[in-house]
């Protein structure tokens, strides 16, 4: 069938296989052209690996130092007449081209807050791999079961104590506009959020893994977390988010004592802002995303999520002395080019200035409604999306 993007808000409902394909081979292609990660991860577990952070989490350890990997994530597949979502053709395409390159590589799609598909997952390790040296954790939901108590949970978005009225920009029309947004008016919603979005389901993740005795010796796992400029801040940091952000921070010593007989560390790596699905739904961040991009591309330090991970995986986590450069709170900072000072000033000069009128001389609204649509396959160079694609593409590793 023809695939063309549709869209309703900041949500995409479709997705294009062939777009998500070359994407991938993008991805790769970066990898390898920064050469072996010599001393990196030879087995690798990826909790929510079929986008964003996640899928280049997993391309890098796979292409950097020909790591095993599985991913676990939660994805409609396609069928027939049925366009599969954007990470489940991101996942057969990674699939597809790690089979080519020789490399092991097995999925599992289910609810990952589950322990059904935990076990799942320790089982395919104890059968395939018999441990792994590295798990990244880079779930993104705005809902969870609880896996002992059965009960649900949903995040919330909004900010703590006050209103907060801010700039914000509509990416598909490029109308900026302030919103007002209230906060929260039960503290049910902050511990909600911070049930799903959290560090618990990260230490539930590392528990069952040690008692099933399939994390090697030296296993590093981590988390990845978001602080942003001081704008943000009431809606992000200071928000019902924040707090879950909080807590996930809280989770790395607890694991580290988990993890102390194995020899093992927890680490959460703040990373910079980018398009993704769960950052395009938060207000004020599309436009704050948009005048950065125009600032660090000026300045040559702007990165996608294969540059982050790749920088994460070569100059913090395995580094050639071994020693992982941590900030004063013990965190691992990928997001410091974003944080330079003279980047944060500039982008706060244009953020005062901007207007409906103005936007697309002073920000890159339009490498912003790129990468969107790149998210979900379209707008790649090299795809003639005139042209009929095959929807019905397969995950080879997992069953029908």
């Amino acid at each position: 069938m023809i695939i063309q993007p549709r869209t309703r808000g900041f949500i995409c409902l479709t997705a294009h296989p062939d777009g998500a394909l070359q994407s991938v081979k993008n991805q790769i292609e970066y990898v390898k052209s920064k050469g072996e990660l010599k001393n990196g991860p030879k087995k690798v577990l990826v909790i929510g690996a079929s986008t964003g952070f996640g899928l280049s989490s997993r391309i890098e350890a796979a292409f950097g130092s020909g790591a095993a990997t599985i991913g676990v994530f939660f994805e409609k597949p396609a069928s027939e007449g049925k366009i599969g979502t954007a990470g489940w053709y991101n996942s057969a395409a990674f699939e597809k081209e790690a089979a080519t390159a020789g490399l092991y590589a097995k999925s599992i799609n289910g609810d990952a807050f589950s322990d059904e598909v935990k076990k799942e997952t320790i089982e395919l390790i104890k059968k395939d791999l018999g441990q792994v040296d590295l798990v990244v954790y880079s779930l993104a939901s705005p809902r969870r079961t609880h896996p002992k108590t059965g009960v649900a949970y949903a995040s919330v978005l909004k900010p703590i104590g006050e209103p907060f009225t801010n700039k914000t920009v509509d990416f598909h029309t490029g109308v900026v506009s302030d919103i007002s947004i209230q906060p929260v008016d039960k503290d049910e919603d902050i511990e909600n959020t911070i049930a799903v979005m959290g560090g618990e389901d990260w230490k539930f993740w590392m528990e069952d893994l040690k008692n099933a005795g399939v994390l090697a010796d030296g296993v590093k796992t981590v988390a990845y977390s978001y602080i942003g400029p001081e704008l943000t801040f009431p809606i992000y940091r200071n928000g019902t988010i924040g707090q879950a952000k909080n807590d996930l921070e809280a989770t790395v010593p607890v694991l580290n004592d988990l993890l102390k007989d194995l020899n093992g560390t927890s680490y959460v790596s703040v990373n910079k802002a980018l398009v993704t699905q769960s950052s395009s739904a938060i207000p004020v961040v599309p436009l704050y995303i948009s005048l950065l991009y125009k600032v660090m591309k000026a300045k040559g330090t702007h990165e996608g999520t294969i540059e982050q991970m790749e920088r994460l995986f070569s100059e913090r986590l395995y580094t050639a002395d071994g020693v992982v450069p941590l900030d004063d709170a013990g965190r691992i900072r990928i997001d410091d080019w974003e944080m330079a000072a003279d980047v944060q000033a500039e982008v706060a000069k244009q953020w005062n200035q901007v207007t409906t009128e103005n936007l697309a001389d002073i920000s890159d609204i339009e490498g912003y409604r790129k990468d969107f649509f790149n998210l979900f396959g379209f707008e790649i160079d090299g795809i003639d999306y005139e042209k009929d694609a095959n929807e019905n593409v397969k995950v080879p590793s997992i069953a029908e």
